[in-house]
């Protein structure tokens, strides 16, 4: 693969308008990282549970101060890149691979946009209205990769559509996006025919030809024919790693602020990732900030920063040591699974005792099955309605669907689609107050 093609600043669906990278203050990919900050869709973040229930008291990291974070890490782990192969680059590289930070960053922003709401559990209740609910009963109107679309639902698929679809009273091409930044969030690149062999998938049928014009342009070569996949755009195993760095790191100390795990136990975890000796200075720095700083939390906010600064570095290692199989697409793991020794293990035990002590904590939980229940609900009394819209209590449901939702095509995938569209879109807060007023709780 070739920076020059993977790194195209031309705008999708605005191919009649040449690019011109560094003719405004900003640069083309830094204009799509403000582009994201201020759309709704990623406003709405601020209510969709990350982990933790939705704060009262003690705040707990949400979609979007989750993103923020991610970004921000994305973003030096890109920079470091580019400063550790900028050897290997021509002079036409190098000005543009020098905005992978920006690339990534903004690829990092978005990476959650598609969730619906309460996270998995509702990707999960979506899914099963499809495989055990009514969905069921309308399965023979699909093909294959429709059908899969609907009965697996995937936020990562869901995040293409939202940056690209042009919805009702909406430009075209949606976010309108440089090819560059839309390869990377392209995390899995193939659909959902495999998504029994692969769990999750990067497009819906819907989004076939939007996700060939953007690997075409890129130039990503194919992996193979049957079934159809191709390599990931370079720059996703950074989104990935910045992800993955992120969640691991800052849900520990989220359950420490809830209690659910002691300031100790977290501060023996983050500790595991240094090396007496090759991270002398940073543990001696460690030490001389928690003995001057008196509050636990900051002395745990420090620690945790440079636990970060740690795995940034080792991520951004791991990608130049793999750099020529990474650009030639043939390889097949994770950064963080190409990590130094010391860290990949702590790293694999905080994820341990996360899965055992904190993702099956009662508060998760009991969140969980909420979302579950909210979301099956809304499923069935909004596909119900648009599937018989003539029904006087249809009528009225549908009069609380969003115009830019409805569908002008007789299609029934269409038509579900529009469906998974309105309530994946929503927040936790939202869909609550939806499910309430429809169930007669609040009036």
């Amino acid at each position: 693969m070739e920076w020059k093609k993977l790194l195209s600043p031309q705008r999708f669906m605005r191919e009649d308008i040449p690019p011109d990278i560094w003719s405004d203050v900003r640069t083309e990919f830094q204009r799509d990282f403000d582009r994201i900050i201020f759309s709704t869709p990623f406003r709405r973040l601020q209510n969709k549970t990350q982990v933790f229930p939705l704060p009262e008291k003690i705040f707990v990291h949400n979609r979007l101060t989750h993103s923020l974070e991610v970004a921000s890490v994305g973003r030096s782990i890109g920079n470091q890149v580019f400063k550790k192969i900028k050897s290997r680059l021509s002079a036409e590289e190098t000005e543009i691979v020098s905005e992978i930070g920006s690339v990534v960053a903004t690829a990092c922003l978005v990476h959650d946009l598609g969730n619906p709401p309460f996270g998995h559990s509702g990707e999960k209740a979506i899914s099963n209205f499809f495989v055990n609910g009514k969905g069921a009963e309308i399965k023979t109107h699909f093909n294959d990769q429709q059908f899969n679309d609907l009965a697996y639902f995937e936020g990562n698929a869901n995040l293409l559509r939202l940056l690209t679809h042009q919805f009702n009273g909406r430009r075209k091409g949606g976010y309108a996006l440089t090819y560059a930044t839309l390869a990377t969030t392209i995390k899995y690149p193939f659909s959902s025919l495999n998504v029994k062999k692969q769990k999750k998938y990067g497009h819906f049928y819907s989004e076939n030809d939007t996700f060939r014009q953007i690997i075409e342009h890129a130039e990503i070569p194919k992996i193979t024919d049957n079934p159809l996949m191709f390599a990931r755009h370079p720059l996703v195993y950074l989104v990935e790693a910045a992800d993955d760095i992120c969640y691991q790191i800052m849900d520990m100390e989220d359950a420490m602020k809830l209690n659910i795990m002691s300031k100790n136990h977290v501060r023996e975890l983050f500790m595991e990732f240094f090396d007496d000796k090759v991270d002398a200075n940073r543990i001696a720095k460690i030490k001389n900030t928690v003995s001057e700083v008196t509050d636990a939390n900051e002395q745990m906010a420090f620690i945790r920063a440079m636990v970060i600064g740690k795995l940034t570095e080792e991520a951004a290692n791991a990608f130049v040591a793999n750099y020529d199989s990474i650009m030639n697409g043939t390889f097949e793991s994770k950064l963080l699974k190409c990590i130094g020794t010391k860290q990949s293990a702590a790293l694999k035990n905080i994820g341990d005792i996360a899965f055992a002590e904190v993702y099956n904590h009662p508060s998760v939980v009991k969140i969980e099955i909420a979302g579950y229940n909210v979301l099956g609900f809304l499923m069935q009394e909004f596909s119900d309605a648009i599937l018989n819209p003539n029904a006087d209590y249809s009528r009225k449901l549908l009069s609380l669907f969003p115009s830019q939702y409805r569908s002008e095509n007789d299609s029934i995938y269409d038509k579900m689609r529009s469906v998974v569209d309105f309530i994946s879109g929503m927040t936790d807060t939202y869909a609550v107050s939806v499910y309430r007023q429809i169930k007669g709780i609040d009036i």
